[in-house]
């Protein structure tokens, strides 16, 4: 009976700035356990990648991208860690690490999770945690949006670039700008009379009006705010000449 060639795999082994100061989980220990597996099951360890000093909130580690460019170019067929831990601590970012196996078709062994992507059990392990991960996105998601919608029926800013004839006040609300609203209900009636931008911003000007950050009136700040006084917005913020 012919023998299966062993399977190429890569090994990654990660510790923390503190954990190599409090723990014994060092990278030798790590890369010692995986040689040790790897012998044992049969596969070829092409080379076992250390990231000292990284923590595992992200995916942003030069070589965990590296091990992933050597699986994504088919140069092995297996990535072997010592503990999911070890890869990641965040189930969003094992969420797209699962997504990235199963479309470059390659597998995940973690020697101390007895996780095996070879395997269907070990597929289907990591298929719960993928599913886990999506969860958590879309649960994530709905308490934003729920959050967001009472912001916003409260009145308060949701985010982004306070608008222009508004001020924020320590509760997050939204609150009128006297001399900015006098500045909108100007720009309102130069408009009707079909001023164009260039003369609306040479009047503001005239007036002592000012832009936000007290800059010049540029036909596309003026384009923006325009934008925003339109019937529902008008109604919104009462801009109401």
């Amino acid at each position: 009976m012919t023998r299966k060639p062993p399977i190429r795999a890569i090994g990654y082994v990660r510790v923390s700035t503190e954990e190599q100061a409090t723990s014994g989980l060092s990278l030798s220990h790590q890369k010692t356990r995986i040689v040790a597996f790897a012998k044992a099951s049969d596969f070829d360890l092409v080379e076992v990648i250390e990231e000292p000093g990284k923590s595992g909130k992200n995916l942003n580690r030069h070589g965990l991208t590296r091990a992933l460019e050597i699986l994504e170019g088919r140069e092995a067929q297996a990535l072997v860690i010592l503990s999911l831990d070890r890869l990641t601590r965040s189930v969003k970012n094992l969420g797209h690490l699962v997504e990235f196996f199963d479309r470059t078709g390659t597998a995940l062994v973690s020697v101390q999770d007895s996780i095996n992507t070879l395997t269907a059990a070990g597929r289907l392990v990591l298929n719960v945690l993928g599913s886990i991960a999506q969860w958590e996105r879309e649960a994530i998601g709905e308490r934003t949006a729920a959050a967001m919608a009472v912001k916003r029926h409260r009145g308060e800013k949701t985010g982004g670039t306070v608008p222009y004839g508004f001020d924020v006040n320590a509760e997050g609300r939204l609150i009128p700008n006297p001399r900015e609203q006098e500045a909108l209900k100007l720009i309102v009636r130069l408009r009707k009379r079909k001023h164009s931008l260039r003369k609306i911003g040479e009047t503001l000007t005239t007036q002592g009006f000012t832009t936000k950050k007290g800059g010049s009136w540029h036909p596309q700040v003026l384009s923006k705010i325009i934008c925003l006084i339109d019937d529902r917005n008008k109604k919104r913020y009462n801009l109401i000449p």
